[in-house]
């Protein structure tokens, strides 16, 4: 980092000591030479009284001010000379500029244009405007005189408003930039629970159906595999198929979220492979039957096309693992005016689900997140007449 950045911090980090070393700087070059002189001991009060208060005139600006003008009007009030550390007056009209309230800085200016006008008619036998001198001969000196003090007066204040301006653009930078670091990391914090959220419906889309299934087939294949040996066969056989496809989209998930590109951009289930899903809970021992009506009024994305697949696989999904045995479900796909609407009904238990199921609900809950993003709706709960209903609706507009 360059010098004058590290110094313009410290500066910034020290106010304090910076004041203090001014005050004392002043205090060895201008007042300390009169302190072992006879017949100055005014001289020397007067700047000691004058320099103190500039240690805290950032920390108590007002004060400060007010200290050392009550200072420089009894001067002018008991005719006590100007000091050479008169020249902080300046000093302070800056510091009120800079840090004091607007009001306080208007009126610190209109004071010492005011004393630097009355300055120089009070003292002006110091400064050879008084005497014999023939009084329009001293005119233009004396206008000459104070047009210069009133150039550094106003030079003083207008440097000091001018830093207040610095320091408050400087001011307004640090709070945006903190608060775009805020929301930078409410972003990053929202993206990776997006994130988790998403990973966690496909891992429980893919890992809860195969499952499903392959507890079933497996309880089938216990039963059968004393009186029917080959049709054990074919259950296993079944329950391998299933097995090798989650396999499969488990290791697409995990490419994707390693970043392998071959992985990501696998072909993912859409409606077309609805007959497929519902074969393979057919082979379950699940009766289900499969309706489409209507003709969709404009294609849906691949992303609405696999909400949909996943609703119907959850769906399925809670059949075999809630509905008991014997049951039979249907599932239909219907086309409307404003979007799909995708129905699955079973004639099972209903709501009553095993209670030894652990997560239970969280298939509901991943299916109503899923179709929200679609600006879609999902409900789900008994029918009237026994069994249990899943309704999602996805329009063609937002999907």
């Amino acid at each position: 980092m360059d010098i004058h950045l590290r110094l313009a911090r410290w500066v910034r980090a020290h106010p304090g000591t910076l004041d203090t070393c001014l005050a004392l700087a002043i205090f060895v070059f201008l007042v300390l030479p009169f302190a072992g002189a006879s017949g100055y001991g005014v001289v020397v009060a007067v700047s000691v009284a004058l320099l103190v208060p500039l240690a805290w005139r950032r920390s108590h600006v007002l004060l400060s001010a007010g200290i050392i003008a009550g200072i420089s009007v009894l001067q002018l009030v008991l005719g006590v000379d100007p000091v050479p550390a008169q020249f902080v007056v300046l000093i302070t009209l800056y510091t009120l500029a800079a840090y004091a309230p607007r009001w306080a800085s208007i009126g610190g200016l209109g004071l010492t244009v005011l004393a630097a006008a009355v300055g120089p008619a009070r003292y002006g036998d110091l400064l050879g405007l008084g005497g014999d001198q023939f009084v329009l001969s001293t005119i233009p000196l004396f206008l000459v005189l104070v047009f210069f003090i009133e150039a550094l007066v106003l030079l003083a204040w207008t440097m000091g408003d001018l830093a207040r301006s610095r320091r408050r653009t400087y001011q307004a930078l640090e709070d945006r930039t903190r608060r775009l670091e805020v929301e930078r990391q409410q972003e990053r914090d929202l993206a990776a629970a997006d994130e988790r959220s998403h990973i966690a419906r496909e891992m429980h889309d893919i890992v809860a159906h195969s499952l499903s299934v392959i507890i079933t087939q497996a309880d089938g294949a216990r039963y059968a595999s004393a009186q029917a040996p080959e049709l054990a066969v074919q259950t296993l056989g079944t329950i391998a198929d299933t097995g090798r496809g989650s396999l499969r989209e488990m290791r697409r998930l995990l490419g994707v979220l390693r970043g392998d590109e071959t992985a990501s951009t696998r072909p993912l289930p859409t409606l077309d492979d609805v007959d497929s899903l519902i074969q393979s809970v057919r082979r379950s021992g699940v009766r289900v039957a499969c309706r489409r009506n209507g003709k969709p009024r404009r294609p849906l994305p691949l992303g609405a096309e696999l909400t949909a697949y996943r609703v119907v696989q959850e769906s399925l999904t809670n059949v075999l693992k809630h509905a008991g045995a014997n049951t039979s479900a249907e599932v239909e796909l219907g086309y409307g005016p404003r979007g799909l609407t995708v129905t699955v009904d079973d004639d099972g238990r209903g709501a009553a689900p095993d209670p030894s199921t652990a997560g239970a609900g969280q298939g509901i809950t991943g299916m109503t997140e899923r179709v929200r993003l679609y600006d879609g709706t999902v409900s789900a709960g008994p029918r009237t007449g026994g069994g249990y209903r899943v309704e999602a609706f996805i329009p063609y507009t937002q999907a």
